[in-house]
């Protein structure tokens, strides 16, 4: 029976909840920091919450909305972060003042998610050490060297376009580009053959895929690391996704023991990581299966459908502006001839309007449409009064500074003409920020870049791309996607040349 005492009680403890979740609403306020007024028990995170828009397209909304302020202060249900809208700050932040940012303030939970211990998430006292060991596997050197296996594989990709362009149907390339993409990190990175496009049912492919499928446990499981991290904690390891650990740890403990038992040697991704087993005490960090894994389930998710989603893009453009895909294309073409269809890292490198049509798909479209830093201090921004306290997040709002048209007049327009040299050096060094930048930017980024442009030549060498029925224009962004991916997929026509 409920009583009058009850209702008081319950009166009482809303009343409590609206205060702790109100609590902090003067927190921006009070330092002098713009901002959209938040609402209890929400803040500002109403339509992300509810899976209206993306990350990126919530930080864009109030970047655009304050547009004469360095920055801008909103509410994640409570907690106040920072949008960082001023371009000498963010360079502060990700370069100058580097020591005091130098976490993303991302978490790592070794039961939950053992692999999240990746160079994407650690710590600075992990990242470091790892970073210095891994980044020789990176170089433009070692690039150099592993070239040929990527060459290798784009003669494999077109003979799988072949096939698949032969059944005169549209073609979601997404998919395609990622069959390309996942078998070259195998062979690349890893000295493993994948076989993503000879076969339907690659094992490499669907763990691919499913990694990146969003679905409401996912989905769930995201909010509550993210929101709730303590209670994530202690019931996150019931939520472990078993199949994916189970999958990438014993991949690479094959791959290490068959290396081993034959005495393989690729100076590849692998072989650093064994290096690393063989000298720990060339390092000063307890290195643990898990922490290594980590590193291979990254390099491969980030090589795959970054890349992937980059080509796809850069096509789904270049199917709307056939003027600039006949460019491209002469240059492809005229490159061949003149290196007698022998690509290399330097003619790929010689591209020059390719690499003007592959900075514009990452500006119209970068996959990572934000990027995050944690204060390790209490830190006043340069030329103003504001300061931040210890554990505040800064959001660098990625996407709205690429189609900023104070920035990139008319940004919505796909023009690869704004990346001419003059063009480039007449704008901020932080207005393109698709890998990021400081010494925390993105270690693949060089072979990014040279994975994306020898699928493109691939492709283009000998088809061009349309735009079909099942194209849908405008392009929409999936507003629960992790990256930057389109609502319903990229359908084409291919047509050979």
């Amino acid at each position: 029976m409920i009583t009058l005492e009850h209702i008081g009680y319950l009166i009482l403890f809303l009343i409590f909840l609206y205060w702790y979740t109100t609590a902090t609403f003067k927190f921006w306020s009070s330092r002098g920091v713009a901002g959209p007024k938040p609402t209890a028990f929400i803040g500002n995170f109403h339509d992300v919450l509810f899976s209206k828009i993306s990350l990126g397209e919530w930080l864009a909304k109030y970047y655009h909305e304050y547009p004469n302020e360095p920055m801008v202060g909103v509410f994640v249900r409570r907690t106040p972060l920072l949008i960082l809208r001023d371009l000498d700050l963010i360079k502060d932040v990700f370069i100058r003042d580097f020591s005091k940012f130098h976490d993303r303030g991302l978490k790592t939970f070794e039961d939950a998610d053992p692999l999240s211990q990746n160079l994407i998430k650690l710590e600075h006292a992990r990242w470091r050490p790892l970073r210095n060991k891994l980044s020789p596997a990176f170089t433009s050197g070692k690039l150099k060297e592993m070239f040929y296996l990527l060459a290798e594989c784009g003669n494999y990709f077109q003979d799988y376009l072949e096939r698949t362009v032969a059944k005169d149907e549209p073609i979601e390339v997404r998919d395609l580009t990622a069959r390309f993409t996942t078998d070259v990190i195998g062979t690349c990175v890893f000295g493993v053959q994948m076989n993503a496009m000879s076969d339907e049912n690659s094992e490499f492919r669907r763990m691919g895929k499913y990694v990146f499928k969003v679905n409401s446990f996912k989905l769930f499981r995201f909010r509550v690391r993210e929101l709730f991290p303590a209670i994530y904690k202690i019931i996150g390891p019931a939520m472990k996704d078993k199949m994916i650990v189970d999958f990438f740890m014993n991949t690479m403990k094959d791959a290490i023991a068959y290396r081993r038992k034959y005495n393989v040697v690729k100076h590849d991704f692998i072989d650093q990581v064994m290096e690393l087993q063989d000298n720990p005490d060339k390092i000063e960090i307890k290195l643990t299966d898990e922490l290594l894994t980590s590193q291979l389930f990254v390099f491969f998710l980030a090589g795959f459908e970054t890349s992937s989603t980059t080509m796809s893009n850069a096509l789904y453009e270049l199917a709307l502006h056939q003027d600039v895909q006949d460019k491209l294309r002469a240059e492809i073409l005229e490159t061949l001839k003149a290196c007698n269809g022998h690509l290399t890292y330097d003619v790929i490198k010689s591209m020059k309007y390719m690499e003007m049509v592959f900075r514009e798909s990452l500006r119209l479209y970068p996959p990572a449409t934000l990027l995050v830093r944690r204060a390790n201090c209490n830190y006043t921004f340069s030329g103003t009064n504001i300061t931040i306290p210890t554990d505040m997040k800064i959001m660098v709002p990625v996407l709205a500074i690429h189609r900023d048209p104070h920035i990139y007049p008319n940004p919505e327009v796909f023009q690869p003409e704004r990346w001419t040299p003059e063009g480039k050096a007449s704008r901020h060094p932080m207005t393109w920020l698709p890998f990021g930048a400081g010494p925390r930017s993105c270690i693949g980024a060089r072979f990014s870049n040279h994975q994306s442009k020898v699928g493109l030549i691939k492709i283009l060498e000998k088809y061009s791309v349309h735009p079909c029925e099942k194209t849908e224009i405008p392009y929409k962004i999936h507003p629960t996607g992790f990256l930057l991916a389109p609502l319903n997929g990229i359908h084409l026509k291919f047509s050979k040349v």
